[in-house]
């Protein structure tokens, strides 16, 4: 099935978008080198293209008809271009316009999942202009300590800290409404950090074996994350088998109910009790060689070749969508 999907591409040029200017371009440098890599592996003609303020001419320059999306954070993860892409006509992989940028602000994310009934902790917003020191007792008042802080729209963990006192809480907070304006606090989860990987449309699509996540340093931040010996990525994780079907269930709901195409991530905990807990989700998880969404296909028998064709194959969506409305 896979394979006569990807040889509706095979006469078309890929561009494969990296880089940018987001926190994450370096990774999203890594990610898009093995994309690039892997298409060339399997006979399709792909190019790197880092966009600039002209995305559109540099496709057109370099001759490409579908671009595979492998940015991280900033325009390519927030929606941004996805809807240049839309507007363009040109197909694409993963996530389109609304559900990029529902995911890429996780406050609405959180909202979103309540809303839905999905469980995700308790969280406040807090404001640059509202009385930081309001803010700081109500964050303590509502959510205790230790809390989770972070920036509303960033990912690779970028800016997130876990104060545990009143005034670590209050230096966070500070940094982060000067830098963003804005911020998020979470209840903090205790047990098991795991996430899980979401692949496929319609009716291939699925949850990956859930990825246990166990960062040699106090959390899965963005040094643990991109340097290597700093995690242990176990899968599948070592938790329950009911509690990871559970997960697995609340991913690929999560995955639905957002809007999302052909790949997510969905971060969780597994608490103490046994409950478990949604974060966010990311619609463009890294790619790279140290990235969780490789690591948890490989427990289901899949190489990295294997992830990169089938995110490919979500970029004929959009290209059957767009010959059906030429057609009529």
């Amino acid at each position: 099935m896979i394979q006569s999907i990807l040889d509706k591409l095979r006469d078309k040029r890929i561009g494969v978008l990296c880089g940018g200017q987001s926190g994450e371009r370096e990774v999203s440098l890594r990610s898009g080198q093995g994309v690039l890599d892997t298409l060339g592996r399997h006979g399709f003609e792909a190019v790197s293209v880092d966009p600039g303020p002209d995305l559109i001419g540099q496709l057109q320059e370099v001759g490409a008809k579908v671009a595979f999306n492998a940015l991280h954070g900033g325009a390519g993860e927030n929606g941004t271009i996805p809807a240049l892409l839309d507007y363009a006509g040109i197909p694409y992989t993963g996530s389109g316009m609304v559900a990029s940028a529902i995911t890429m602000n996780k406050l609405i994310t959180k909202r979103l999942l309540g809303a839905t009934g999905l469980p995700t902790p308790d969280f406040v917003h807090v404001r640059h202009d509202l009385d930081l020191a309001e803010q700081v007792r109500a964050v303590i008042s509502d959510l205790g300590l230790p809390v989770v802080t972070k920036p509303l729209a960033e990912g690779s963990s970028l800016g997130v800290s876990i104060p545990g006192d009143e005034d670590a809480l209050r230096e966070a907070l500070a940094k982060l409404l000067d830098k963003y304006g804005e911020a998020l606090v979470e209840r903090f989860c205790d047990g098991t950090e795991i996430t899980v990987g979401i692949l496929g449309v319609d009716e291939s699509l699925r949850a990956l074996p859930v990825l246990e996540l166990v960062p040699r340093k106090e959390f899965y931040d963005y040094e643990a994350k991109y340097t290597k010996g700093l995690t242990d990525l176990v899968a599948p994780a070592r938790i329950p088998d009911e509690a990871a079907d559970e997960a697995q269930g609340i991913a690929v709901r999560a995955h639905r109910e957002l809007g999302c195409v052909g790949i997510s991530r969905v971060d969780m905990h597994l608490d103490s009790a046994g409950q478990v807990w949604v974060h966010e989700l990311n619609s463009v998880p890294g790619l790279t060689e140290l990235s969780d969404v490789p690591a948890a296909a490989a427990a289901a028998g899949m190489s990295y070749d294997d992830v990169i064709l089938e995110i490919l194959t979500s970029a004929t969506t959009r290209m059957q969508t767009r010959k059906q409305q030429t057609d009529t």
